[in-house]
């Protein structure tokens, strides 16, 4: 049942990282619009993701619930030492929440409706940098777990291991992997000129991508990180990321020609492939202290913690999984009776 567990667990962060990815990458395309697109890419952005959005967080919590009930110590170790960042990530989605909200249902069309979109631009593009920092923070190197905070400051401990050069850069890479993804999805939910925008966008952000994810592992295997060092070594991760370099040739010819299903199936492998390369790197092993590797796998909860919570996953996903399909579908086949109405009545 711990494979159960552990399916889950992948599954839900890969959800997240390709929904939620496009959601916060929704709001960076945006903020990096131009002042005449700013308003179509508000529009298209409402148009496509307002009925679903909020149900991208879904994969957020069960991934924190799995970790909370099978990992506690890795749990722990988590809320501990990245309270900071993760504090920012929880406010950058709450305001990102409200100012979603109120910039499309606020009763008063003023100046006020500045301040929403600004909030929703900047807590777009901010809030998957600090989800990108925390990662780079469990296997940077520089986090010190320890019982004994005598001998460390509070900069040492909570702000050291992610404000730093190498977590920076992971930032930036995750937000520029939200806007490959959005501008990708976008392609197929425009038309004309406005396809045509999204198809330059996707463009920039896959060489954009492309060039941080460069600049990451150079900059990580120059200052001896170890997570960097056991990624560029190890065989399965060289093989992904070959694949996905490959695959790069078929995806720009899919976007250049705006192909929206092939597009999208190409982005979303582009990403199961670098995630992949990244946790078999050092899988189980993903938190690297400044003096040991801690083991996803170590002090589990009890076995019998784990069957309830497998039992539960199991049939928690065979509800949840169904009912989003739908949800989606049946947005999706309402777009399309609003564009034929549209056409009918021209």
């Amino acid at each position: 049942m711990l494979y159960v567990v552990l399916f889950f667990l992948l599954f839900s962060l890969l959800l997240y990282v390709l929904l939620g990815g496009a959601d916060f990458g929704a709001g960076i395309v945006e903020l990096f619009s131009s002042r005449e697109n700013k308003k179509v890419n508000r529009d298209t952005i409402y148009r496509v993701m307002g009925p679903i959005w909020e149900a991208n967080h879904i994969w957020l919590i069960i991934l924190i619930v799995i970790l909370w009930i099978a990992f506690p110590v890795y749990f722990n170790i988590i809320i501990i030492y990245l309270h900071v960042p993760l504090t920012l990530v929880l406010l950058g989605i709450t305001m990102r929440g409200v100012s979603f909200v109120f910039r499309h249902y606020d009763a008063f069309q003023d100046k006020s409706q500045l301040v929403y979109n600004g909030l929703f631009r900047f807590s777009s593009f901010i809030t998957p940098i600090f989800l990108g920092m925390c990662f780079a923070s469990l296997v940077g190197g520089k986090l010190v777990v320890t019982e004994d905070y005598t001998n460390y400051g509070f900069y040492d401990l909570f702000m050291a291991p992610w404000f730093n050069g190498f977590s920076i850069l992971m930032g930036l890479f995750y937000a520029s992997l939200c806007a490959f993804l959005a501008s990708t999805l976008l392609i197929g939910e425009s038309e004309g000129n406005i396809r045509n925008m999204y198809i330059r966008k996707s463009k920039i952000s896959t060489a954009v991508l492309v060039v941080l994810g460069f600049v990451l592992i150079a900059y990580g295997f120059f200052s001896e990180i170890a997570f960097i060092r056991d990624f560029v070594t190890n065989p399965i991760s060289i093989i992904c990321i070959i694949l996905s370099g490959i695959l790069l040739i078929p995806l720009w010819k899919f976007i250049r020609a705006g192909r929206r299903i092939l597009s999208r199936y190409f982005a979303g492998l582009q990403v199961v492939l670098v995630l992949f390369a990244a946790l078999v790197a050092h899988f189980p092993y993903v938190i690297i202290t400044s003096s040991q590797e801690i083991s996803l796998l170590e002090d589990i909860s009890p076995d019998s913690v784990i069957m309830v919570l497998g039992i539960s996953l199991i049939i928690g996903g065979g509800i949840i999984l169904p009912g989003l399909f739908h949800l989606m579908k049946s947005f999706k086949m309402i777009k399309i009776f609003d564009r034929d109405e549209q056409q009918f009545q021209k």
